[in-house]
C-alpha cells in the first residue's frame, strides 16, 4: 500500500531590498506554517557590515535582520522555535544570552545552538543566526 501526499509549496521569503538576492540566496523559506531562514547576518539593507568589532551591535543587527525576515513570511522573534547561532567567538554567550532575553523573553524558551567557527562568510562577522519559526 503506498500512500501519496500532496506536494507542500516552497515559498520564497524576501524583503525590498533584498540583501541576499545578489548571492543567490533566500532569506528564507516558508513551507507550510514554518519558515525557515538563512542565516543572519550582521549587515544593513545594503549589505555593508554593521559594528565591525563591537559584537553586542552586530548581534542587534543580525536579531533585526531575523525578526525582518520572520515578519515578512508572516512569523515573528516570538514565533521563533529553534535558532543556531554561530559566533567567531564563544566568550560572547553572557552577551548573546542578554540579547536573547530581551528579544525571545517568552515561555518555553526557543530551542537554541550556540556555535563557535573559525570564520564566518565575511571575515568582518562575528555572529550569523539561522532560525525556524512557526507561521499561525
Amino acid at each position: 500500500m503506498s500512500v501519496t501526499q500532496p506536494a507542500v509549496e516552497r515559498v520564497r521569503v524576501s524583503a525590498e531590498p533584498d540583501w541576499y538576492e545578489s548571492a543567490g540566496i533566500s532569506l528564507g523559506v516558508r513551507v507550510g506554517n514554518l519558515v525557515f531562514t538563512s542565516g543572519q547576518a550582521p549587515i544593513d539593507a545594503q549589505g555593508t557590515t554593521v559594528g565591525v568589532g563591537d559584537f553586542e551591535a552586530q548581534a542587534r543587527q543580525a536579531l533585526a535582520n531575523l525578526s525582518t525576515v520572520l515578519t515578512n513570511a508572516g512569523s515573528s522573534l516570538a514565533d521563533t522555535v529553534k535558532a543556531t547561532v554561530f559566533v567567531t567567538d564563544v566568550t560572547q554567550q553572557d552577551v548573546f544570552a542578554r540579547l536573547r532575553a530581551e528579544h525571545f523573553p517568552d515561555k518555553p524558551h526557543l530551542a537554541e545552538s550556540f556555535v563557535e567557527v573559525s570564520s564566518l562568510a565575511d571575515p568582518e562577522w562575528m555572529i550569523e543566526i539561522e532560525a525556524i519559526g512557526l507561521i499561525r
